[in-house]
């Protein structure tokens, strides 16, 4: 079983020509609504694989009944809630332009309530995008731990950083976390991975770098035609996870992780296209080769 702990969200997904700068302003050619969250578009691409996946989350009044939570139903994602009536579900607003550069605005609703909330003890536990308080707390009860940081990155402090790092095995981050994570601890790059077991640097489509032990080992992307960009790293750390979790080796995994977030990154939406393991595998096999079994 994996955990999954942070954000349920709504995606509002536009498309302009250019992002504005400031005082700027632009148009919108393009509006689409979503199921996302960090937290829940790993939980369900775990489940899609055919993973066992717990999201630990929170939701407002308008989550029950909702067509969201009967999907959740049909990925059989087992779900710990905390459930704030009088709030909204977290809502995200994402903008991308015509160079595939994003722009994002979180409204955080109903997951105001992890700040409060009573942190559970987990054997695997991945943190997502969430309060960096409770985010602590899970990470120094958790028995296995990975962590990313996400759009969140801006509301950790030096000391919640340092705490949750003592206690992760697996980092994931891509290089523009990785670079204000350094900035808020005021260390190198070099310095951050070597407080972990094993990190994932991702590079949208320059690929991806394992790094575990001092040894770099690359992992490209594979060519898709691209969509829209946003969960791609999400189904990342789906895939990553649900392999490790099934006794694939950490190279084999990132090769999987990668392979997922192909899938879905060639339609709208971060939860559109996850890909089962099937689907999956027969992609992984044309660039990667075969598959090995878990444990070789």
């Amino acid at each position: 079983m994996i955990a999954v702990v942070g954000h349920t969200a709504i995606d509002h997904i536009f498309s302009v020509p250019v992002l504005p700068e400031r005082h700027g302003s632009t148009f919108i050619t393009r509006h689409t609504v979503y199921y996302g969250g960090g937290a829940a578009n790993i939980a369900a691409g775990i489940a899609r694989l055919g993973g066992e996946a717990e999201l630990i989350s929170a939701v407002g009044g308008d989550f029950p009944g909702s067509k969201y939570e009967t999907w959740m139903n049909e990925l059989g994602i087992r779900r710990r809630l905390f459930m704030v009536g009088d709030e909204r579900t977290a809502t995200c607003y994402l903008y991308n332009d015509a160079d595939g550069d994003q722009m994002t605005f979180f409204e955080w609703g109903a997951s105001s309530a992890f700040a409060t909330a009573e942190a559970p003890a987990l054997d695997m536990v991945h943190l997502a995008t969430a309060d960096p308080s409770f985010n602590v707390r899970v990470a120094e009860r958790g028995s296995f731990v990975s962590f990313d940081p996400g759009q969140d990155l801006l509301r950790y402090s030096k000391e919640d950083l340092e705490a949750i790092i003592a206690n992760t095995d697996i980092l994931f981050a891509n290089r523009h976390e990785v670079r204000g994570m350094c900035t808020t601890m005021g260390i190198t790059k070099d310095a951050l991975f070597a407080q972990v077991p094993r990190a994932i640097c991702t590079m949208s489509g320059d690929g991806s770098f394992l790094i575990e032990g001092g040894e770099r080992r690359f992992v490209p992307a594979i060519p898709v035609g691209l969509a829209d960009p946003t969960g791609a790293g999400d189904a990342y750390r789906a895939g990553f996870l649900t392999a490790l979790s099934g006794g694939y080796d950490a190279l084999t995994a990132a090769k999987v992780g990668t392979t997922a977030a192909s899938f879905v990154v060639e339609v709208t939406g971060c939860q559109t296209n996850l890909p089962t393991w099937e689907t999956m595998g027969a992609r992984y096999r044309e660039h990667f080769g075969a598959l090995p079994a878990p444990g070789e």
